[in-house]
């Protein structure tokens, strides 16, 4: 699945670069390897060489240093044209305006109205919505099953939900959900061909430009009309930053919450002691949460900063026009953050040992608060109403999706009692 248009970093260089695996086939290999390269290492996205930071504490630091920037235009093989269109990530990295593509106070101008419209009280405003949203896929979940008691517990509860709870925030028809739901999976596969990814793009901008001017001649209570109507510093967001914002805000909160969700539910089945603490109140489900989002992140990969001059990172120099990926599992299972035990499931790991996947400085995802109260409203409904839910085939035959920066399976069949 070599890229034709790309060039191979010079052979001095090559040395220890670890190939991301575009069929994800063995995950945890892979993140053990990224880990024991280094600090900093070495990687082939597709054809296309970069940099990934596997730790802790250096991602803190590379996070909020102001020489990395999202400006795919300070990326050198983008510049000299070695990377073009035709390369199967271009989408993820050159994606319209938004503020996932742009820093400093552009970045916070069309932040501004996002972060506010998910402010803790907004959130605890909509809860009860989400626990409508949840109750109603419960019963899916119950009445989906086939004639051997089997479900698929992302297609009917872990999937919907938070496609239905980000469709609520955005004013997103329920109506549309089904091929929102389609169009990013496609569009996140990679075995998806290239000119059916930008045409899927090209249809999604068609999809949001056409929500934002209906929104424009008829404002309701939602996020797109709010960022419509926000006047941040005296200079409203234009049309193509408020369908960018919505494009890429509608696939991140969704495709997160998914991750956590099915990883929570995975880990617990195959750790059932801890499943028995919290069913019996011994731990939290907040712990659940946490240590699931440390130790198997939703987010694998978060492509790409870039090097607007050298820097030096553990014994290493990112080059001026290079590109940075922060890859957030492996810095979960970093042992020098989280311990000797950093690859093991564990919630009672001390609170000290706190993640970073949900990002840090100016870009953490601005959708972390509302992917925990999802999780948290979800988590403990499911196992309420069905404490016998068990996996319906062997763990090792649960397959991960073809996504490179997604942390998502394929499907999670199950058995309810």
């Amino acid at each position: 699945m070599n890229c034709p248009h790309t060039a191979a970093a010079p052979a001095d260089r090559n040395a220890g670069v670890v190939v991301i695996d575009p069929l994800v086939q063995d995950l945890d290999g892979e993140t053990a390897r990224l880990r024991d390269a280094g600090v900093l290492t070495r990687i082939d996205l597709l054809g296309v060489p970069a940099w990934t930071v596997t730790r802790h504490a250096e991602a803190r630091r590379l996070l909020v240093d102001q020489r990395l920037v999202k400006d795919i235009d300070a990326w050198e093989p983008w510049r000299s044209g070695v990377v073009t269109r035709a390369w199967p990530l271009i989408g993820m990295i050159d994606a319209g305006r938004s503020m996932f593509t742009v820093d400093g106070a552009e970045h916070r101008r069309l932040r501004t109205k996002t972060s506010q419209a998910l402010t803790p009280r907004r959130l605890e405003a909509i809860r009860p919505a989400i626990e409508e949203f949840t109750e109603e896929l419960l019963d899916h979940l119950e009445a989906g099953r086939d004639e051997n008691g089997v479900v698929d517990l992302k297609a009917v509860f872990a999937q919907p939900l938070p496609m239905k709870v980000v469709g609520m925030l955005m004013g997103v028809d329920e109506s549309r959900h089904a091929m929102l739901t389609r169009q990013y999976k496609a569009f996140f596969s990679m075995l998806t061909p290239q000119d059916e990814r930008l045409a899927l793009l090209a249809e999604l901008d068609v999809f949001y430009t056409d929500l934002v001017r209906e929104k424009a001649a008829r404002p309701t209570d939602d996020l797109t009309s709010a960022l419509i109507l926000a006047e941040e510093g005296g200079e409203p967001l234009t049309e193509e930053e408020v369908v960018g914002n919505l494009k890429a805000m509608v696939a991140a909160g969704h495709e997160t919450t998914i991750g956590l969700v099915l990883n929570a539910v995975r880990a617990l089945l195959s750790h059932p002691g801890q499943l028995r603490m919290v069913l019996d109140g011994e731990a939290g489900w907040d712990a659940v949460i946490e240590e699931t989002l440390r130790w198997d992140t939703p987010t694998t990969h978060l492509l790409m900063r870039f090097a607007t001059e050298d820097i030096a990172v553990g014994g290493e120099v990112i080059r001026k026009g290079e590109g940075v990926v922060v890859s957030y599992r492996a810095i979960g299972r970093d042992i020098e953050q989280h311990g000797p035990d950093a690859d093991a499931f564990d919630i009672t790991r001390p609170t000290r040992n706190r993640h970073m996947t949900f990002g840090h400085g100016p870009h953490i995802c601005p959708g972390a608060a509302l992917s925990r109260v999802e999780a948290g409203i979800a988590l403990p409904a499911l196992f309420g109403r069905f404490p016998g839910l068990r996996l319906a085939v062997p763990d090792a035959e649960i397959t991960k999706l073809p996504v490179m920066t997604q942390n998502d399976m394929a499907a999670f069949p199950v058995l309810l009692d």
